[in-house]
This record gives structure tokens, C-alpha cells and sequence, in this order.
């Protein structure tokens, strides 16, 4: 696969589509199986609570996951990401109340690159905090 936007027809400041993602208690521990990570913050409401958290949390490798989708989704091909970090600024928590957390994720152009790159911010909050900071892409396409 390759990217499905050409590079002509992006600008800095073009804005990707937001998106939405839901976390909740089940999500976490799917998570959990397929990463291997079984931490006890991520699924245990009394353990989280004892070493000073809120709530359970979600994995930060999760979180961060979820916010690159609006790249990926945006460029059409998971491969054309050549470059990604985040900082963790603050824990996605998720109560368990069956609705649990919600992600929102928005994304613009911010900069055009060499060799048909552009860099892509990233901005991701849960319950009105940022909980990605320094959320940066670089992304080849066509």
C-alpha cells in the first residue's frame, strides 16, 4: 500500500478529521492480552487506588496507538508513518461505571518536509486534559 494523499495537495495548517475513541474496562484488557502488559494499574481499581492513582488507567502504549489511527486513517496506509513520539503528559482513567473514558483526537499539517514528507501534530485530551503532549508524526505520502 501507499499513502492516498499527494503531497500537492496538503498544505501546512491542513486539518485532519478528528476522531473518538472510547476505553473502557473490557478494552483495556484486550489490551492487555494482546500486549502481554498485565500490570495491575490497568485492571485492578483497588491496586491503582493504593500506589496513588485515581482510578484504573489505560496502557499509555494504547493511548498513543489510538491517536496515530487519525493519521493512518487519514493517509490511508499504516506504513507511510516514518516517525511518531509522544510525551505522556496525563493517565487516561476509566472508571468503572460502564461507560468508561473517551479519547478525542484531532490532528493538522504542520510543517511540509523533504522527499514528499509532511509533519503531522497531534493534539489528544480525555475529559478536557491533554493526555499526549509533543504528539508528533512524520508521514510520506504520494
Amino acid at each position: 500500500m501507499t499513502a492516498k494523499i499527494a503531497y500537492q495537495d496538503v498544505e501546512v495548517g491542513t486539518e485532519l478529521p478528528a476522531q473518538s475513541f472510547p476505553v473502557t474496562r473490557a478494552t483495556l484488557v484486550q489490551y492487555a492480552g494482546a500486549s502481554g502488559d498485565f500490570n495491575p494499574i490497568h485492571w485492578n481499581e483497588k491496586f491503582a487506588k493504593e500506589v496513588g492513582l485515581p482510578d484504573v488507567i489505560a496502557h499509555g502504549m494504547f493511548t498513543m496507538a489510538e491517536a496515530i489511527r487519525v493519521v493512518t486513517d487519514w493517509a490511508g496506509d499504516p506504513a507511510a508513518v516514518v516517525e511518531y513520539g509522544v510525551r505522556f503528559t496525563k493517565p487516561v482513567v476509566v472508571p468503572n461505571d460502564g461507560t468508561g473514558a473517551l479519547v478525542e483526537v484531532g490532528a493538522k499539517v504542520a510543517a511540509l518536509l523533504e522527499d514528499n514528507c509532511v509533519r503531522v501534530d497531534l493534539t489528544a485530551t480525555c475529559a478536557g486534559q491533554k493526555v499526549l503532549g509533543m504528539s508528533r508524526a512524520v508521514v510520506r505520502l504520494a
